[in-house]
């Protein structure tokens, strides 16, 4: 048997709706450990009846990513409460805005729970999984939910696409640096995938697929401990094209079609 392809421990955040839920519910089977962090306590504790119903261990907790002294007692804990074999840094925010004004605050906000908060979920699960000995290490994966929006900046959302693109460079790189340690690093990009972070208006969205079809996706591509995975196909050719693409057509990419211009809004709102 592969070495991932059977974890028995593990921990997910944003695990109250969406990709993360539907992870949680996917491993889901008897003799499995779930740990499981959100904010939302009324619907983490929801997913976390609806998996224990499927016959596992599922612990739900509130937790902030962005409390890093939190966020590293709670994999603590869950780490000696079962060692933990797979930790998935899901949680994540799409934040933007038309405001000039506006535009710090939104990408602070958005890069502390994208950024930072995958760092408070994924260094205290590396110091942890380290620790074991021998080396290499043969229970031990990472996987860090990025985004096709990671491939290259977009003019629609600045904030949300950077945040990705970081955390999506930064997990390729720890990758290779845990390597000879044993420790799996998968990064995951998915394209759009109908959720809460969508909002309530999920029209005009190419390639579209439900949860499902997401987390079997991604359990599949941890199982085999890919190095990245981007899905469905379409979302994954147009990424591969985009890295490639020359200046001049990003900026015509770019163009915020269809979204008023920062500077044209401002005036707007001054008046």
């Amino acid at each position: 048997m592969k070495p991932f392809a059977n974890p028995q421990s593990i921990l997910i955040t944003g695990a109250s709706s969406g990709i993360g839920e539907g992870l949680a519910l996917h491993y889901a089977k008897p003799g499995v450990t779930l740990f499981l962090g959100g904010r939302d306590k009324e619907r983490l504790d929801a997913v976390a009846a609806a998996c224990a119903e499927k016959g596992v261990e599922a612990i739900g907790e509130s937790v902030d990513v962005t409390d890093r002294d939190g966020m590293t007692d709670w994999i603590t804990r869950c780490n000696d409460h079962r060692s933990l074999n797979l930790v998935i840094a899901n949680a994540g925010i799409a934040v933007g805005t038309k405001r000039v004004s506006e535009l710090h605050d939104a990408v602070m906000d958005c890069y502390e729970i994208n950024v930072t908060g995958v760092f408070n979920t994924i260094h205290p699960a590396l110091e942890v999984m380290s620790k074991r000995q021998p080396y290499p290490v043969t229970d031990a994966q990472i996987g860090i939910v990025s985004s096709i929006m990671g491939y290259i900046g977009t003019a629609r959302s600045p904030a949300y696409s950077s945040s990705k693109a970081t955390i999506k460079s930064y997990g390729q790189a720890l990758r290779g640096a845990f390597r000879e340690m044993g420790i799996g690093v998968t990064v995951i990009c998915p394209g759009y995938v109908r959720s809460r972070l969508m909002g309530p208006d999920m029209k005009g969205y190419p390639f579209m697929i439900e949860v499902d079809e997401a987390s079997r996706t991604i359990a599949k591509a941890l199982a085999s401990n890919k190095a990245r995975v981007t899905f469905p196909w379409q979302i994954l050719l147009i990424g591969r094209l985009a890295i490639n693409l020359p200046g001049w057509i990003i900026d015509r990419l770019n163009k915020p079609y269809g979204v008023p211009r920062f500077e044209e809004t401002e005036s707007q709102a001054e008046s």
